[in-house]
């Protein structure tokens, strides 16, 4: 909630924090469908695309990412842009910093991640985009993505490798690496001066994507 409440006093935006199910009662693909349920549910009250971007870190960032996938295959709208911070986006764990950074993160290992990962996987394959966009996912429509992780965490290249397939399907994508620092830095805001600047930086891209009732765009914004 730190994290939702540092974005919304430096965008002035409204947040709905989803409280979608989760594992292991409630494995794949239920979060994903909260997800998109959620969504549905803005649009249907009137907020428009253009006003609505997915922000999530850790496994929510993850599903930014996937519910926009589902969002796209099911003929909605895209939103105006997707934040995700430290995201999850490889179920295969092929990333090469599973390995490089091993031993230097200082919250995750493959073993944890991997514990963690079948229950919610539940027996599925994850060779597949919904859960593991970024290798595999075709990203052709998506919205502006912002993409932060830190140089000292084992998810490092489930960024990179999105970054790379977002721009290979023609993606308006920003990279935002943060050296020396561990998964969901941003969550330090107040104590560690990367986190305020990184999210500054959010921010920034938050407001010139998403445009409200009322506003437009201004070279100033």
């Amino acid at each position: 909630m730190s994290l939702t409440g540092n974005l919304v006093a430096k965008t002035g935006f409204r947040a709905f924090s989803l409280d979608y199910r989760l594992a292991p009662e409630h494995p794949f693909p239920a979060s994903i469908e909260d997800g998109l349920s959620a969504y549905r549910a803005l649009l249907d009250s009137g907020e428009a695309p253009s006003a609505i971007a997915f922000v999530g870190d850790s496994a929510g960032g993850g599903l930014t990412v996937t519910t926009c996938l589902s969002a796209r295959d099911a003929g909605l709208p895209m939103p105006a842009a997707i934040v995700a911070l430290s995201p999850g986006l490889d179920m295969t764990r092929t990333g090469e910093s599973m390995d490089t950074k091993a031993g230097i993160d200082p919250f995750f290992t493959r073993a944890g991640l991997e514990h963690t990962g079948a229950l919610y996987l539940a027996g599925e394959d994850p060779h597949q985009p919904l859960l593991s966009p970024a290798p595999l996912a075709d990203l052709t429509g998506f919205p502006p993505m912002l993409l932060q992780a830190g140089t000292n965490e084992i998810l490092l290249d489930d960024s990179t490798r999105m970054a790379t397939r977002a721009r290979e399907a023609g993606v308006d994508v920003i990279l935002d690496i943060t050296a020396d620092v561990p998964h969901v830095f941003q969550a330090f805001a107040g104590a560690l001066d990367e986190a305020d600047e990184a999210l500054d930086r959010a921010a920034l891209f938050l407001r010139q994507h998403i445009r409200t009732r009322g506003t437009a765009h201004t070279p100033e914004d």
